[in-house]
């Protein structure tokens, strides 16, 4: 059963993509089955004395299917045509009835998706005199106008409902591409000012060995050169998210724990501090999530301390517990300033903070344990098993 409703969900959504790309195509088939339903009173045994189906009227019950194709560009319009369809049907011809009020329905419900107020106001006003006149014309019965009015307002019910669930729909996407934008530009602020602020601390530090060591200036110039490159493959990676081949996003593997040695290695050759590594507890794989997510909050972290600290050594440990994993990164340098305790680099720790939020953890800087330096603190919450993503 499962593999039938797998089948049945993928011709569906496979259904929904062709009309969303083709709504004419969409439009010309509804039109088609309502031609259908509306042929049966033709083709079915007639009852003695009942009126003859005859190819005239067959083709005037066609006239008033046809405007159904414009429906989506017009449809107040298409409602004007298909009343005065019908008008000309009943007043020309004594031809077979219909059980039901068929292309009166689909107008009625695309009116209702589909247009502004005005256009459902005036639609209201039409049916209130336009229903009543039908019925009149037809059998002249209590039952068929309130039938008339209970199926046409059924109509317009769902198709209030179709276009409430379509802005749900438009709303949800918006809130989704707004988090995937905001998503994206903190990877490209933790990428770029990172890399900037390598580049900054060895530019500065340049013509001072330029003049007392020149083989310190060759490696200054190498870690620039080592710190855009790295910039350039990250954002490569970073882009490729917004890149589509056939529809299909390009997703590259973000970076992960793989990464973060020679991330370290850069910061030390870049910026000459003395980064520490540690792992405590037991080691365990980290889904693709997490594992990034520790990537960008160690990378930030060291940014914040070649930008802000002025220290010499900087810490970088990860403690394993039974249901978490939390990160800390410290150094020796001067602490958060005065007026701004536990801030400092402005909107990287933000970006820490909101990338621990999203995985369910929490986030804290402040001062060092023991009052010197300056810490960031990050706990994330990591099953005791977990498959590793990619």
């Amino acid at each position: 059963m499962g593999g039938i409703r797998g089948a049945i969900r993928e011709w569906w959504e496979r259904g929904r993509a062709l009309a969303g790309a083709n709504p004419l195509v969409v439009d010309i088939g509804v039109a088609l089955l309502v031609q259908g339903a509306m042929t049966m009173p033709f083709v079915v045994p007639r009852a003695a004395g009942a009126p003859p189906a005859t190819w005239a009227a067959y083709g005037l019950s066609t006239l008033t299917v046809v405007p159904l194709v414009w429906r989506r560009r017009a449809p107040v319009a298409v409602l004007f045509a298909v009343l005065a369809a019908n008008a000309l049907y009943r007043l020309a011809v004594d031809g077979p009835g219909q059980p039901l009020p068929y292309t009166g329905l689909v107008v009625v419900y695309t009116i209702a998706a589909l247009s502004p107020a005005r256009g459902r106001l005036v639609t209201g006003a039409v049916l209130l005199v336009a229903v009543p006149v039908g019925v009149w014309l037809n059998t002249r019965s209590a039952r068929e106008l309130t039938f008339s009015v209970f199926v046409l307002v059924a109509a317009y019910v769902f198709g209030r409902l179709t276009d409430a669930r379509q802005r749900a729909h438009r709303v949800e996407a918006e809130q989704a591409a707004a988090r995937e934008r905001a998503r994206i530009a903190r990877e490209m602020h933790d990428i770029l000012s990172h890399a900037v602020s390598l580049m900054i601390v060895q530019a500065e530090a340049g013509p001072v060995a330029v003049r007392a060591a020149p083989e310190r200036a060759e490696a200054a110039f190498d870690a620039i050169s080592a710190a855009g490159r790295d910039a350039m493959v990250q954002l490569r990676r970073m882009l490729g998210l917004l890149r589509e081949s056939d529809g299909v996003p390009l997703r590259e593997p973000q970076p992960g724990l793989a990464e973060l040695p020679g991330l370290l290695d850069r910061v030390r050759a870049g910026s000459g501090l003395d980064v520490g590594y540690r792992t405590l507890g037991h080691v365990r794989p980290l889904s693709g999530a997490v594992a990034a997510t520790v990537f960008r909050v160690v990378q930030e972290a060291l940014t914040n301390t070649v930008k802000h600290a002025g220290g010499r050594t900087v810490t970088v440990e990860l403690t394993y517990g039974e249901s978490d994993l939390c990160v800390r990164v410290t150094d020796d340098g001067r602490g958060p300033q005065a007026g701004a305790v536990g801030q400092r680099g402005g909107q990287g720790l933000v970006g820490i903070r909101e990338r621990a939020a999203a995985l369910g953890g929490s986030a804290m800087t402040g001062r060092g344990a023991d009052g010197r330096g300056f810490e960031v603190r990050v706990r994330l919450p990591v099953p005791a098993a977990v498959e590793a993503g990619p």
